[in-house]
């Protein structure tokens, strides 16, 4: 007659600490993978320059520069604006030249959601965030926008902006 032991209960320990060790192995693999392959979505040049573009546009309008505006739009730039068709002459109006408070102050941040260029022309889509100050009061807005920029010589410039107000507070 053949007799049956039990496995010692030393071995179970060593079989459940065996299986908890290749699990973690597992896991640490599938993190560095899925880190890998989210650093090759990493921007090219020519990506970040159109990005570099855009925020570079804002921060003339920030600081009321209308002639660095200027350098980052085309001539025939359209802007869509609160249900509104604005050109360059418009945006200028509105954001610099009617904008006389002497407390203004306008920080802006991006979140890019997608940037897609080729060789002349580029899209955009981002959420831009801004805090502004005048007389006094501070307020924020998020806009969720989009613009398509042209290559004009060596320089990216914003042809068409379209924006939609999310929030103002």
């Amino acid at each position: 007659m053949e007799v049956h032991t039990p496995p010692h209960p030393t071995k179970k320990c060593f079989l459940l600490i065996n299986l908890f060790m290749k699990n973690t192995i597992l896991l640490l693999i599938a993190l560095v993978l899925a880190g890998l392959l989210h650093a090759q979505d990493q921007l090219s040049k020519t990506q970040q320059t159109v990005q570099q573009t855009i925020i570079s546009m804002f921060d003339a309008l920030s600081n009321r520069d209308s002639i660095s505006l200027k350098t980052f739009c085309t001539a025939d730039i359209a802007l869509f604006e609160y249900g509104q068709l604005w050109n360059i002459d418009t945006l200028i109006l509105k954001a610099i030249t009617l904008n006389q408070a002497t407390d203004f102050k306008r920080s802006n941040s991006f979140d890019f959601i997608n940037t897609t260029a080729d060789k002349n022309t580029a899209w955009v889509a981002y959420h831009l965030n801004s805090v502004i100050t005048r007389e006094g009061k501070q307020a924020t807005a998020q806009w969720l926008e989009t613009v398509v920029l042209v290559k004009e010589g060596k320089q990216w410039k914003i042809r068409h902006l379209h924006s939609t107000l999310i929030k103002r507070s």
